[in-house]
């Protein structure tokens, strides 16, 4: 019998455009058809201050290994990841600590007034205005780094729209 190949579909865009709550609602819709499959939100498996002080994208993309290696034990080859992917060494860690030999990379896109505001709504803490301010700069950086398969408009429709026009066009559902 011939070993299972990992698939990894990542969903990327700046900050405020439905990474995460696509990435729910894309989990749920699998579910819902019994589809095996993990849904991991990268930047939750980073989310520290080290005591040195050194960026944690090392020990994010070694947690997601770890994690990923779990659930591959459990027979999961369905890999849904959301993290804005800033570059092709990031996409890479990525592909790696998956395993995947099939890659894609969907954007999310919404209007800057829409990604503001859904910034401005979520986060209302210290940080407000430094976020708000990263949203337009994140975007410039994604589309120079021309790392997308498809892209996904997610302003006014339902997120279980949006979501499941993600997962068709990536091939993971079908019509």
């Amino acid at each position: 019998m011939e070993p299972q190949t990992a698939s990894l579909l990542i969903i990327t865009g700046t900050m405020g455009a439905g990474k995460s709550a696509v990435l729910g609602e894309a989990s749920d819709l699998l579910t819902q058809r019994h589809i095996p499959h993990a849904a991991i939100d990268l930047d939750a498996l980073g989310l520290a201050h080290l005591p040195s002080g050194e960026p944690t994208d090392s020990v994010m993309y070694s947690n997601l290994q770890f994690v990923c290696a779990n659930y591959a034990a459990l027979g999961v080859h369905r890999f849904l990841v959301a993290r804005a992917m800033e570059n092709r060494a990031a996409l890479e860690f990525c592909r790696q600590a998956v395993a995947a030999t099939s890659v894609q990379v969907c954007r999310l896109t919404a209007s800057l007034a829409t990604v503001q505001q859904r910034v401005r709504t979520r986060e209302p803490g210290l940080l407000q205005q430094q976020f708000v301010d990263r949203v337009a700069g994140l975007n410039a950086i994604l589309d120079r780094a021309h790392l997308v398969d498809f892209t996904v408009a997610n302003e006014n429709r339902s997120l279980s729209e949006v979501a499941t026009e993600m997962l068709l066009k990536a091939g993971w559902l079908a019509v």
